[in-house]
């Protein structure tokens, strides 16, 4: 039996950088840590927050790498000069990825009260019609 993917179906020219896309989110890990939420917060806006309590700014990383949301956590080593007698909050280290769609910018991130936002915007670009000339041959 053969794969049936979006390049091989005859109407959808140029689709195989969505199956890339699609197989690549699917291969992001599914890892509960840091929990995060993902807001509309107008028709073309969104926000990511995420829980990052005992994090500080220097201990956050966030990069755009191949239209990848990158959030990366990593906390410092004076944790491990303590001697901690119930450790219930984490402090592990974290990378949080998010695919974002073409005409999707990253705007401002602010950290507050252990919560980092992100937020997003999303440019739709004008509609364009284009008429082609046909010549005889």
């Amino acid at each position: 039996m053969s794969k049936l993917t979006l390049g091989s179906h005859p109407h959808m020219l140029g689709f195989e950088q969505l199956e890339r896309l699609l197989e690549r989110t699917a291969k992001t890990g599914n890892e509960g840590y840091p929990p995060f939420n993902i807001e509309q917060t107008a028709t073309d806006a969104y926000r990511i927050t995420l829980a990052v309590a005992g994090f500080s700014e220097a201990d956050l990383s966030i990069t755009v790498e191949d239209r990848q949301l990158v959030i990366r956590g990593r906390s410092r080593d004076e944790i491990a000069e303590r001697v901690f007698l119930h450790r219930g909050i984490a402090a592990r280290q974290f990378q949080r990825s998010f695919v974002l769609a073409d005409g999707v910018e990253v705007g401002e991130a602010v950290i507050e009260n252990g919560l980092l936002h992100v937020d997003l915007t999303l440019s739709r670009p004008e509609t364009v019609v284009q008429t082609i000339q046909i010549r005889k041959g």
